[in-house]
């Protein structure tokens, strides 16, 4: 008997009955948009198609094409159902095709609460689940109403956390009836007084026909911890280097135009003009409205201005940090903060998830790595922070990159270091474009060393910190070969003591 066979028949859901339409439309959109580029290639040809009534062809297949495409939405909308036991979500699916998957709410990774804006608009949302698992290991459950989806995504991260519904009383970790699970007092929000972490179930009516859902979590209570200007964002936006590649492009295209005495090198230039044009847009849609939250069940980030996303990144979840500060932003001092998450797959989506902060002051920044890891190990994490941001050499008690290094990295060699805290590991890089990052020692996947033809004569060697898939990809560039060599011994035992004594993965379990 399988896992999924276990599951009682009441507890499976469906998602929302107008889900088909929203999905069906992308068909019709993609169908519209091939027949488009390709009749622009002739304009005259297809002004003499449409001639007559041959618009009345073209509206019939265009009729066709939505029909089709809304059907088998619809169709794969029957098939489509969900289920949440206390050990995993079952998700099955597929019309040609079937599919049954599972993801374990103890490797849930994070929790993400999308709404693209025709979604908003109708009050309805997706929930993206991201798994330790690789690529494609992420569960989407669209759409739900939005009240539906913030409940669910509530009784996700409890039941991640090792609570259990009433129904499991007696279980560890089990909340019974009017309780709070294990009832820690965390500070208050927004003037509330006191309140508790999330576990007491709430009633929840069914709507018309769908499943009743089984008893949902209070959501936990949070603290806003910083929240991103708009005009910051846009300044920002304007000062990166996707603005002056759009700028040279222009300079450019105006040139070779007057100099052709054509215009045509403008036309030429316009799927890079749109190129840079649409990064833009997106670096200022992404980061709109950022805000973010600490909670008892992780970090809360929302952002968006189109497309708004909630995520939320249970403790420990995060495997690497990295401040980044383009030459750009080194007026401002403005600060990007990145993280790895595992689950959290590669691409554009992934850019926009693993972000913790757009655009941070360096007070920002210092607060952004705190929520991450709150002890850097050491007495005064402000000067060790200030010391990796703007340090170089041996300031902060780093370790350097000795002067042969200059052989190699002439500009920046002075600022390649490394420092081992209690906790952490910190590497430092970056003259032009300043970088550091820092994985907690029991985040660390394996250890690496790197040495080319020049660095071996000149005695070198990088040290590589391997993390899960991310923006974050920890190293340290020209160390002393010797130096490097120790250190690698030195921070696999460092990271094996630390995953010993890790917290467990079902985080309030070890409370109660």
């Amino acid at each position: 008997m399988s896992d999924d066979d276990r599951v009682p028949a009441q507890a499976w859901r469906r998602v929302h009955p107008v889900t088909p339409a929203l999905k069906g439309w992308k068909t019709l959109v993609a169908v519209v948009a091939i027949v488009g580029y390709q009749a622009a290639d002739d304009v005259r040809s297809a002004a003499d198609l449409l001639g007559g009534r041959g618009w009345l062809i073209a509206l019939g297949v265009v009729v066709l094409v939505a029909l089709v495409g809304w059907g088998y939405a619809a169709l794969a909308w029957r098939h489509m159902r969900f289920a949440v036991t206390d050990e995993a979500v079952h998700l099955h699916s597929g019309v040609l095709f079937r599919t049954q998957r599972q993801a374990r709410l103890d490797r849930l990774q994070a929790v993400d609460v999308v709404q693209p804006l025709l979604a908003r608009l109708l009050g309805l949302a997706e929930l993206r689940l991201e798994v330790a698992g690789g690529s494609g290991s992420a569960v989407q459950l669209a759409y739900l109403r939005e009240p539906d989806a913030q409940r669910l995504r509530s009784e996700l991260l409890a039941l991640a956390a090792g609570l259990r519904r009433p129904s499991a009383a007696g279980a560890p970790g089990s909340a019974a009836p009017g309780t709070a699970g294990p009832g820690i007092a965390v500070p208050a929000v927004a003037g509330s007084g006191t309140t508790t972490l999330p576990g007491a179930p709430v009633d929840a009516a069914p709507h018309a026909g769908e499943v009743p859902a089984p008893a949902a979590f209070e959501e936990a209570p949070e603290q806003e911890v910083y929240a991103l200007p708009m005009p910051r964002l846009i300044g920002a936006s304007v000062r990166s280097g996707t603005v002056v590649g759009l700028v040279l492009l222009v300079v450019g295209g105006v040139v070779a135009a007057v100099v052709a005495r054509d215009v045509s090198p403008l036309a030429v230039l316009l799927p890079a003009f749109l190129g840079f044009g649409g990064a833009l847009w997106g670096r200022v849609n992404g980061g709109a409205s950022f805000r973010a939250a600490l909670s008892p069940d992780g970090i809360r980030l929302r952002h968006g201005l189109t497309e708004q996303r909630a995520q939320t990144v249970p403790p420990g979840r995060v495997q690497a940090v990295r401040l980044l500060q383009p030459v750009l932003w080194r007026g401002p001092d403005w600060w990007r903060v990145e993280i790895n998450v595992a689950g959290y797959s590669q691409g554009q989506e992934a850019s926009r998830a693993t972000v913790l902060h757009p655009v941070a002051t360096r007070d920002e920044a210092a607060t952004a790595l705190w929520l991450v890891l709150p002890d850097l190990g050491v007495e005064d994490p402000r000067a060790l922070v200030e010391a990796a941001l703007s340090g170089r050499d041996e300031d902060g008690g780093f370790t350097p990159a000795p002067r042969a290094a200059r052989w190699v990295d002439p500009i920046g060699w002075r600022r390649h270091g490394v420092r081992v805290t209690r906790t952490a590991l910190l590497a430092r890089s970056g003259r032009v474009v300043r970088q550091v990052s820092v994985v907690p020692h029991e985040r660390t996947q394996s250890l690496g060393l790197e040495q080319g033809p020049v660095q071996r004569r000149l005695g070198l060697a990088s040290f590589v910190v391997h993390s899960t898939p991310g923006p974050v990809a920890p190293r340290v560039n020209h160390l002393d070969g010797r130096v490097a060599a120790a250190l690698l011994d030195e921070q696999a035992e460092r990271a094996r003591t630390a995953r010993a004594a890790a917290r467990p993965e079902q985080w309030m379990r070890e409370r109660v």
